[in-house]
């Protein structure tokens, strides 16, 4: 039995892929938005259309899924809508989409490089935001509704050869504040995740920007000297969701190994 309902964006694939399957696990029905190809400006491939299948197949009716672009608009109010047409309603927002560019010293990142972290990573959040969060604020009262952002350790610590994204995820931070800010007193909160080097494809592509050539050295930087798994930050995640969470707006919640306690 469906007992609440979100819709995860970048769902097809690593944080956001053990995200939904720990959701569906609790008892929700989940709606994925992803984009599989690839983004000009990038240097690997996003999720695929196989992802997306194999979410269908692992969890049948408790998933829907939709192939859409954060940066559109109309693709945001798509999938708020499937939401609510196959499960009735929305409860969560977790806005887990997101690109790295780097590889360079700051001022050698170009414009390109700029827009496209800037144009997922904080647009993306904030189209999702635009879509649901009037949907968040339909719902009857006493809402439990949740806004989750997933930025990154780089939203509060700067990181070498990775400016244009640091800059994005810090720009996340101060949007997830301000929009708990707006939020308050609705019964709908907005939180921010920021997860340390997790073992993702995405960490995959940081590894190139540094000429690594395995992903276990950005451990030493964790003072648990492990690479996080994409279920720990998911369990921090689905915290969050949950009716339990509701003392917390306006959090930037690190899961990170402890990367920037020190």
């Amino acid at each position: 039995m469906t007992t609440r309902v979100a819709l995860v964006t970048g769902g097809a694939r690593g944080i956001g892929a053990a995200t939904v399957a720990q959701l569906v696990g609790l008892g929700y029905g989940v709606v994925v938005l992803d984009c599989p190809g690839t983004i000009a400006g990038l240097s690997y491939s996003l999720s695929t259309e196989e992802d997306l299948a194999a979410l269908r197949e692992a969890f049948g009716d408790s998933v829907a899924t939709l192939v859409g672009d954060v940066r559109s608009l109309a693709d945001q109010h798509e999938a708020v809508a499937m939401a609510k047409d196959r499960f009735g309603r929305l409860d969560v927002v977790v806005a887990a989409a997101g690109v790295a560019t780097g590889g360079h010293a700051a001022w050698e990142h170009d414009t390109e490089q700029f827009n496209v972290n800037f144009d997922v990573n904080v647009l993306g959040v904030h189209r999702s935001a635009q879509a649901a969060i009037p949907a968040l604020l339909a719902n009857s009262e006493p809402r439990n509704a949740r806004f989750i952002a997933i930025a990154s350790s780089a939203a509060v610590k700067g990181h070498d050869k990775l400016a244009a994204y640091a800059a994005s995820k810090h720009a996340v931070a101060g949007y997830v504040k301000s929009l708990a800010a707006d939020l308050g007193g609705s019964g709908v909160t907005a939180n921010a995740v920021l997860p340390g080097s997790t073992r993702t494809k995405l960490l995959q592509a940081c590894a190139s920007f540094y000429g690594l050539e395995d992903v276990e050295a950005f451990a030493e930087h964790h003072l648990t000297g492990k690479l996080l798994e994409p279920s720990q930050v998911a369990s921090v995640i689905c915290f969050l969701a949950s009716e339990a969470s509701g003392a917390m707006t306006g959090a930037l919640v690190p899961a990170d190994g402890g990367m920037t306690a020190h």
